[in-house]
């Protein structure tokens, strides 16, 4: 799926929550303090982590393409 950020970036567990892969921010806070997301091909276990345009995000089989809102 593809996320169109408006602003410079965007916190990972707040990506995470408003693309529907997490419930909630606890949540998405879960997963990443699990190692169940990959920023880019690694594990990204900063909850707060700036993802900016043109990163992946994985969690399981869903992927995040995020890109600049034009």
């Amino acid at each position: 799926m593809k996320f169109e950020l408006e602003d410079d970036y965007i916190e990972l567990f707040k990506l995470l929550k408003v693309t529907g892969i997490a419930e909630s921010g606890a949540q998405a806070k879960m997963l990443i303090e699990e190692a169940q997301v990959k920023r880019n091909g690694e594990v990204e276990l900063r909850k707060r982590a700036k993802i900016v345009a043109g990163e992946l995000i994985e969690v399981g089989e869903d992927v995040i393409e995020v890109v600049l809102k034009p």
